[in-house]
């Protein structure tokens, strides 16, 4: 296995474990002290966090049968669309406990969710190229 195909499978595995840990965290820690409206916000950070955490480890397969540099850069959007995306749901979800400025967090969002679109568009561009 190559070192690239490790790290890309220990990124993915982290990912996905720590959406279940977070998940959990929301249904049974955060249900009785989050409005309805922030634990589904919660619950929408931790499925992006699920299907790119999933992203990666298909990444990790697919890097025995492409080139590994051609895989890299999507690894790396979705890891930090990832942090940036779910992590500022999380939270600004939880804002009226952590105290946490929305204004500072509004914006860090939609910059996670263009980094998760630059890292299926260079997928779609490396799967064209031969």
């Amino acid at each position: 296995m190559s070192r690239f195909t490790r790290n890309t499978l220990f990124i993915g595995s982290l990912i996905m474990g720590l959406a279940v840990i977070f998940g959990a965290f929301g249904a049974h820690a955060l249900k009785d002290q989050i409005s309805e409206l922030q634990l589904e916000s919660y619950k929408t950070g931790v499925l992006y966090q699920f299907i790119h955490g999933m992203a990666i480890l298909i990444i990790s397969t697919l890097s025995t049968k492409m080139d590994e540099q051609k895989l890299r850069w999507a690894v790396v959007f979705f890891g930090l669309g990832t942090l940036l995306f779910s992590g500022s749901i999380y939270l600004l979800a939880t804002s009226s406990m952590t105290g946490i400025s929305k204004a500072v967090l509004g914006p860090i969002t939609p910059i996670g969710g263009l980094l998760f679109v630059i890292g299926w568009v260079t997928l779609v561009i490396q799967s064209l190229r031969k």
